[in-house]
This record gives C-alpha cells, sequence and structure tokens, in this order.
C-alpha cells in the first residue's frame, strides 16, 4: 500500500483548518507532521489525518450541552 503524504496547504484544505492551526498543532503535539527529507517541509500523511478527524468528530465522552442546566444543591435547615 502506498503512503500518500500532503503539504500543509492541502493537508489544511482537507481538514478544514487554516495552515497556521497545522503548524500550532503540529508544535502542540495534537497532529504529529511529517518532514520531507529534501526540504525539510511538514508533510501530512492521509491515513493520520483521516484518523484524526475520525477521533474529534466522534469523542470518548460525551460533552455536556452548554444550555444544559446545572444542577445545584440547596441546603435547608434540615440539612
Amino acid at each position: 500500500m502506498e503512503r500518500k503524504y500532503l503539504t500543509v496547504k492541502e493537508a489544511a484544505k482537507y481538514v478544514g483548518v487554516s495552515p497556521l492551526t497545522l503548524r500550532n498543532w503540529d508544535k502542540q503535539g495534537k497532529l504529529a507532521a511529517y518532514r520531507h527529507p529534501i526540504n525539510n517541509y511538514r508533510v501530512y500523511r492521509l491515513d493520520q489525518l483521516e484518523l484524526f478527524l475520525r477521533s474529534i468528530e466522534s469523542p470518548a465522552t460525551p460533552r455536556p450541552s452548554p444550555h444544559t442546566p446545572k444542577k445545584i444543591r440547596i441546603r435547608t435547615e434540615e440539612d
């Protein structure tokens, strides 16, 4: 199986973010980039991008909606 590599610009378009966001994610360790052996430019493997997209589209734990009312406990004299 041939590995398909994308440039920063191509990968950003594929993921739906700006190239600067991809570079920042690389610096933060969220999405690792590979380096082109000749010019040392960042390149991204297509299979890794697909895996990353799947991981952010279906989070392991559902997050509560920001519109969900928060439960509070009201203390009474009986408590």
